[in-house]
């Protein structure tokens, strides 16, 4: 009896650990997809390399996207002087007219960028779901992803920690 519960114990610690391991140990590589802003510009996120970013799909017919919004505004206002960079990517079902009055309307701070193609979700693992938030360090890195509205007093704490990592 007593050396069962010692194997479940350790078979328990064993896949703890080796999770531990996998979460610090590897992370993903952003993809280094192009996107077009409302202006018509052309970016890449490769070349976001070296700022933390916060990649935010989104859609102006999504409630808690639209509900979401302002406290987004206010994360980059926050810490856009400190090196966050940020993203809201508009999902290729919104209409672009609908985007740009909902960012103009709203003065939106950051890059907007319209995903006609459905290419930029598709790269960052095939996003349906609105909101969706991707985390990227300095080293354009993947370390968290929210599905739906973020804790925002976590979010800031990660985005400090990152911020902080230099």
């Amino acid at each position: 009896m007593k050396k069962r519960a010692f194997l479940a114990g350790a078979a328990v610690l064993a896949a703890v650990a080796g999770a531990g391991y996998l979460a610090l140990g590897t992370r993903d590589a952003a993809p280094a997809v192009e996107y077009v802003l409302l202006d018509g510009t052309r970016q890449n996120f490769a070349d976001l390399r070296g700022k933390v970013v916060l990649v935010n799909f989104w859609a102006t017919s999504c409630v808690t996207c639209v509900k979401e919004m302002p406290e987004m505004v206010a994360t980059y206002q926050k810490y856009r002087d400190r090196g966050l960079d940020f993203v809201a990517v508009a999902m290729s079902y919104d209409p672009p007219a609908y985007v740009a009055n909902f960012t103009e309307s709203r003065k939106l701070p950051f890059k907007v960028a319209i995903d006609n193609t459905g290419q930029v979700a598709r790269e960052f693992g095939d996003v349906k779901l609105t909101p969706t938030t991707f985390v990227l360090n300095r080293r354009g890195e993947i370390v968290k992803r929210y599905v739906g509205e973020p804790d925002f007093a976590q979010l800031h704490q990660l985005v400090e920690k990152l911020l902080a990592e230099g």
